[in-house]
C-alpha cells in the first residue's frame, strides 16, 4: 500500500501526521509512505528525521492585511499556487499513491485537490475545534473527514459524515503515572501548579505567572513549576524584584523548557497553559484540571474555540489574554486550589473527553480508503 501525507507549517499539523504514519508502519510494515511539504518550514527537518521520504512543493498563504508589501506577496502567492499544482501532479504521478491524506497547512491544498482530480481517494484530519481554511475547502471533496473534536463539524460542509478520531497523544504521556512522577520530582503532599506558554515563551503568561506567584507565595499551599521559554529568560530577575528568589525558594522552580513533560504533567494538580490541540489532548488523557489562556495570535482564533470545547463541558476554565493579570490569575488559582472537590471534578470531566486510541482510529480510516 502506498500512502501520501501532505502537511506542514507547524508542529500541530506535522506531529499528528507523523504519529499516524508510525501507526500505519506498525500495523503494515510494508506500507510505502511519502510526505509532501515545503523546504522552508519545519516539516523539512522533522519528516526526514523521522525516517520518511520527503518531497517539496512551493506554496505560501495569502496575507489578509492589504498593505503594498502584502499585495506584492499575494501576487507571488498566486504564481506559486499555479506552480504548486503542477509540482503536486508530478509527485503523485511518480509515487502513484493509493490514498492521499492532508493534516492541514497550506501545502495540503494543492496536493489533495490534484489527487482528487486524478481520482485518488483523499482524507483530511482537522486538529482544531475551528477548522483551518484549507481543510474547510478540502472537506467538500474529501472521501473521509477526521476530526479531533465534534465541535468542528458545524463549520464544515463535508460530502460525507465526519469521523471523530481524536488527536494522537505520545505514548510516554499516556503511560505516565502520577505517584511515580511525584516521587521522582521529590514532591510533598501539596499540589503542584504547572504553568507554561510554549517553547519560545509567552510574555503575557510569564508576567501573569510571576505576579501570581509573588501574590500567593506566602500561603505555602502549593509548589510552582513554570517554563518561561526562550524569550522569558528575564523572569527570574523579575521574580526577585517581586521578592521571590527562585534559586533559594524550594517551592518555586523556573525552567527555560520542560524536557520531561510526561513526568511533570503527570505530577501536576493544576495546569496553566495555552489551548493548542495537542496540549489539550494531553490534559484530557491524564485528566488534568487546567486554566486555559488561548493565544490571540493564531489563525481564526482557533485556540479560543479549542478551549471552549472543554470549558463548555466543565472540563477546564478559561482566562482570555485580554483579561489576564497577576490578580485574575491568582484569584482563579485560589478558587481552584481551595475547592478540592471542584478541582477533581474538572479533571474527571477532562478525562471523560479523552480519546486514547486516536492513532488506531486514524489508521483505520486511512487504510479503509486503500481497501476501497
Amino acid at each position: 500500500m502506498k500512502i501520501l501525507f501532505a502537511t506542514g507549517g507547524t508542529g500541530g499539523h506535522i506531529n499528528p501526521a507523523l504519529a499516524a504514519a508510525g501507526e500505519i508502519k506498525k500495523q503494515f510494515p510494508d506500507a510505502d509512505i511519502l510526505f509532501v511539504g515545503t523546504k522552508e518550514k519545519m516539516e523539512a527537518r522533522l519528516v526526514p528525521a523521522a525516517g520518511y521520504a520527503f518531497e517539496t512543493i512551493e506554496i505560501s498563504g495569502f496575507q489578509r492585511k492589504l498593505t503594498p508589501e502584502n499585495i506584492k506577496r499575494n501576487i507571488g502567492t498566486v504564481a506559486k499556487l499555479l506552480k504548486s499544482s503542477s509540482q503536486a501532479k508530478k509527485i503523485i504521478e511518480k509515487f502513484k499513491p493509493d490514498v492521499v491524506v492532508g493534516f492541514g497547512g497550506y501545502v495540503s491544498g494543492p496536493v489533495l485537490r490534484m489527487a482528487s482530480k486524478m481520482g485518488i481517494p483523499i482524507a483530511v484530519h482537522e486538529q482544531n475545534a475551528f477548522p483551518g481554511k484549507t481543510n474547510k475547502i478540502l472537506a467538500k471533496r474529501a472521501d473521509k473527514v477526521m476530526l479531533t473534536v465534534p465541535e468542528a463539524e458545524k463549520y464544515l460542509e463535508s460530502k460525507n459524515p465526519c469521523i471523530i478520531t481524536g488527536l494522537p497523544v505520545r505514548g510516554e504521556i499516556l503511560n505516565a503515572n502520577r505517584d511515580e512522577a511525584r516521587f521522582r520530582m521529590n514532591l510533598d503532599e501539596r499540589p503542584l501548579v504547572l504553568s507554561m506558554g510554549g517553547s519560545l515563551g509567552a510574555k503575557a503568561i510569564n508576567e501573569a505567572v510571576a505576579g501570581m506567584i509573588a501574590k500567593r507565595i506566602s500561603k505555602r499551599d502549593c509548589k510552582y513549576l513554570h517554563a518561561m521559554g526562550q524569550y522569558g529568560l528575564w523572569m527570574p530577575d523579575a521574580l526577585r524584584e517581586l521578592g521571590v528568589d527562585c534559586d533559594k525558594d524550594p517551592d518555586v522552580e523556573i525552567r527555560e523548557y520542560i524536557n520531561d513533560m510526561d513526568i511533570c504533567l503527570a505530577a501536576a494538580d493544576l495546569v496553566i497553559c495555552r489551548a493548542g490541540a495537542s496540549s489539550l489532548s494531553e490534559l484530557e488523557a491524564l485528566g488534568k484540571p487546567s486554566i486555559l489562556i488561548p493565544s490571540p495570535n493564531v489563525a481564526e482564533n482557533h485556540q479560543y474555540h479549542n478551549a471552549m470545547a472543554l470549558v463548555n463541558k466543565g472540563a477546564a476554565v478559561i482566562i482570555e489574554e485580554k483579561d489576564l493579570t497577576p490578580d485574575t490569575l491568582a484569584e482563579k488559582v485560589d478558587e481552584l486550589l481551595s475547592d478540592k472537590k471542584a478541582l477533581k471534578g474538572i479533571g474527571e470531566k477532562a478525562k471523560a473527553l479523552s480519546i486514547t486510541d486516536a492513532n488506531e482510529r486514524i489508521c483505520e480510516v486511512i487504510t479503509s480508503l486503500v481497501k476501497k
